[in-house]
């Protein structure tokens, strides 16, 4: 059997994500991704059996990269508030640069397809992050609430200064990814 072409791969990954991006994932087809991907619909079954067996694997490739990239710099002798800016900074970023894979992402966690072992991969990518926000409860620096409520206003912070930014309403600049984290700081802290 003929190896996987990596480039296939990507822009299996990337006609997928752009197509979630701009329809949603409820209406993707695997003919879709096919014609967008510049293949026959006959080669991405070769490449992955169902759209269910796609979904999941793209997910967990793409979760894989954002679980790294958010602890990037990260580093455990830092001062606490510095670690979770890092952490804000990079899921901005992340966010900002790889918009299309986001968005499908949240659509696929969100959606009847995500299944309970692609919960459970994803808390254990991110478990530095969960052990993070353990720790400044744990110290008092962070609210005493329940730790989803607490995770959703961070990333929720994250994703309106992302929309705000790609809508061109806020300049992406440091002024202003200070501004938005210091309101995300002032609501998290105890």
């Amino acid at each position: 059997m003929k190896p996987k072409d990596d480039e296939k791969q990507r822009a299996i990954a990337q006609a997928t994500f752009d197509l979630v991006a701009r329809t949603g994932l409820s209406g993707l087809t695997m003919a879709e991704i096919a014609r967008t991907a510049g293949m026959a619909t006959s080669t991405l079954y070769v490449y992955y059996p169902s759209k269910d067996e796609l979904i999941s694997q793209l997910y967990q490739d793409a979760k894989t990269v954002t679980a790294a990239r958010i602890m990037e710099g990260v580093e455990p002798g830092m001062p606490y508030r510095a670690r979770v800016r890092r952490i804000w900074g990079n899921l901005l970023r992340h966010r900002l640069d790889q918009y299309a894979e986001v968005v499908f992402q949240e659509q696929y966690y969100n959606s009847p397809w995500f299944t309970e072992g692609n919960r459970e991969f994803s808390t254990r990518l991110m478990a530095g992050f969960f052990a993070l926000m353990q720790e400044g409860q744990q110290q008092e620096i962070l609210k005493a609430v329940p730790a989803p409520l607490l995770t959703a206003s961070l990333i929720g912070s994250v994703r309106e200064t992302a929309n705000l930014i790609r809508t061109k309403a806020l300049p992406d600049d440091e002024a202003t990814h200070q501004m938005a984290f210091s309101l995300c700081w002032d609501a998290i802290k105890a």
